[in-house]
């Protein structure tokens, strides 16, 4: 079984044999690594071993008398008294214990699995949010070097309207050149705002980095390799056919019912615990003669069988186990029924922000097309009569804001995917 559980943790996940580690290799890492998911399993092996501790006999005991004066008897002098004494439970007693104990290693299990997917979810949804940041680092350097270019092409205008010599369109001149000046200071403003952003940006990486890191045991400063692209991607599965499978895989929910089966043998063994115990043994009387006249009397060993049995008559405390048992039962049955509840609520949750990551890239990408034709259209016009850059430097500003929007829809898209995932305990894909 412990191989089992080893073998499941180091192929929870499919591998990507690429040069770069992957998303699959990480939590492949996590899975081996994590001190919390190890602490679970540790926890797991240790209540497979309360079975043997409970399913075997109690000790036999052993009585021995040792007589400094031997004491005379018919059969001689007796000089000591040694008893052995083996004591059997009731029938069924104890596979119903080996039984409630395994169960109860079964719910451990699946607070493993929980525990377990968790952290898959706690290393995607990290690994997510590195994604955003670098793209969003990306695409602002990007619009920084447009920026820079547009900046080259203004200052090119204004040292060519600030070059004309002619007398009459001077005033003109120096009006169009305050224009260029301005939509110069105007663009050099916002590659200041962009350096900021860039920088900003740059310092929300490091405590992401290093929880990654230590979401998966090692070096906060160990390198993390280069994030794949994320594409949009789609929940092909009915929502409620997922719910339906939710609610059948959960492991919290699989820990409850195998806490309330635990439960049910517990009451059994009370049951049977209020019946009696047998004992079986032998006793075993040493004698030495003893003279009588003139003879040696006696002298011959006894070797007695012996039975006993437990009087059970004090109920109270039986009644009272079973009574227990029927209240952690009515217990489990309710904390199941919240967490189903839970369930209900985050599943709804993640449906919700997947739906509005799916209306929102679709809306980002038509806004993008439409401000990236705009765009085209005013560059031209710019590049052709030098007019127009204060529209071009507003539709870029749009263009940036609709692509960095598109990228928080998109990782909204993929960690909603993510925790659907974990409280199935399982791929989406799998459900198709």
């Amino acid at each position: 079984m412990r191989k089992k559980i080893l073998f499941f943790i180091l192929f929870a996940v499919s591998w990507s044999f690429s040069p770069a580690q992957s998303l699959d290799d990480y939590l492949v890492l996590a899975g081996e690594n994590n001190p919390e998911l190890k602490a679970f399993y540790q926890e797991y092996l240790a209540a497979l071993e309360k079975a043997p501790q409970v399913g075997t006999l109690p000790d036999p005991e052993l009585n021995a008398g040792i007589f400094f004066s031997p004491m005379e008897r018919f059969m001689g002098n007796q000089v000591a008294d040694i008893r052995l004494m083996q004591m059997f439970p009731w029938f069924g007693t104890l596979g119903t214990r080996k039984e409630a104990a395994n169960l109860q290693a079964e719910a451990r299990y699946h607070l493993f699995l929980d525990a377990k997917n968790k952290l898959f979810f706690e290393v995607k949804s990290t690994w997510f949010e590195l994604y955003r940041i670098q793209k969003e680092i990306e695409i602002n350097r990007e619009n920084l070097e447009y920026l820079k270019e547009y900046e080259r092409l203004a200052l090119v205008k204004y040292s060519s309207s600030s070059n004309q010599s002619s007398s009459t369109d001077m005033s003109m001149s120096k009006a169009g050149s305050g224009t260029q000046m301005s939509d110069i200071l105007r663009i050099r403003m916002q590659q200041l705002e962009l350096n900021n952003s860039i920088l900003t940006l740059e310092d929300e990486l490091i405590p992401l980095q290093i929880k990654f890191n230590q979401l998966l045991n090692r070096d906060i400063h160990a390198k993390i390799s280069s994030l794949d692209t994320l594409e949009p991607t789609e929940l092909l599965t009915d929502k409620l056919v997922l719910l339906d499978s939710i609610q059948a895989n959960n492991p919290i929910l699989a820990n409850f019912d195998a806490q309330y089966a635990a439960l049910e043998q517990e009451e059994r063994m009370a049951r049977l615990e209020g019946r009696p115990m047998l004992g079986a043994g032998i006793d075993y009387m040493p004698f030495q003669p003893r003279p009588e006249g003139n003879m040696m009397m006696g002298g011959r060993d006894m070797i007695m069988p012996m039975v006993s049995i437990t009087l059970p008559i004090y109920r109270k405390k039986t009644d009272s186990k079973i009574k227990e048992t029927e209240l952690l039962r009515e217990a489990t049955l309710l904390r199941k029924e919240k967490e189903q509840n839970m369930l209900a609520m985050e599943w709804a949750n993640a449906i919700r922000d997947l739906e509005n990551a799916n209306r929102k890239i679709e809306l980002y990408q038509e806004q993008k097309e439409i401000a990236e034709q705009t765009l085209k259209l005013l560059t031209t016009s710019l590049t052709a009569n030098g007019n127009g850059l204060e529209d071009v430097l507003a539709v870029q500003q749009q263009l940036l804001d609709f692509q960095l929007k598109e990228i928080n829809a998109v990782v909204m898209q993929h960690q909603s995917l993510a925790k659907l995932e974990s409280l199935l305990s399982n791929d989406i894909s799998s459900l198709n």
